[in-house]
């Protein structure tokens, strides 16, 4: 029998136009339209989380330090909505059609914030709320 090395398994799961989406290295998704040409590069900053095998960063609400890099493959539009709106007894019909604009990107890699250079997160510490008697002092 052959053994096969376990492969890492990395993804996140980033915020962009309004909505999450879990993304790994090598995959196409479709985002609401960004301001980018054909071609060039994104860096996606609002990482919420980072999962790493069995290690799993999760932000509050993001993960400091982390971006996730895509290439644009261009722009395109989805499938057409209908939207039709109706009265009885009044005659009133009204019939509309709606096409939103997306891009498409490509993950090309996944940053941890452990990757990146500068100073070193600091751990933050609550303080110990003083009690109040009840005469005030």
């Amino acid at each position: 029998m052959c053994w096969l090395a376990e492969v890492e398994k990395i993804y996140a799961i980033i915020e962009t136009g309004g909505k999450q989406y879990k993304v790994t290295p090598g995959q196409t998704i479709d985002v609401e339209r960004l301001d980018v040409a054909e071609g060039d590069t994104v860096e996606l900053d609002r990482v919420l989380v980072i999962a790493n095998g069995d290690r799993v960063t999760v932000g509050k609400p993001t993960v400091d330090g982390a971006k996730v890099i895509a290439t644009s493959q261009g722009e395109g539009k989805g499938k057409k909505i209908i939207v039709f709106k109706y009265k009885p007894k009044v005659r009133y019909r009204k019939k509309t059609g709606h096409r939103q604009f997306y891009t498409r990107l490509i993950i090309d890699k996944i940053v941890g914030p452990e990757a990146m250079p500068g100073k070193p997160m600091k751990k933050v510490r609550r303080r110990k709320k003083e009690e109040v008697m009840a005469s005030g002092t």
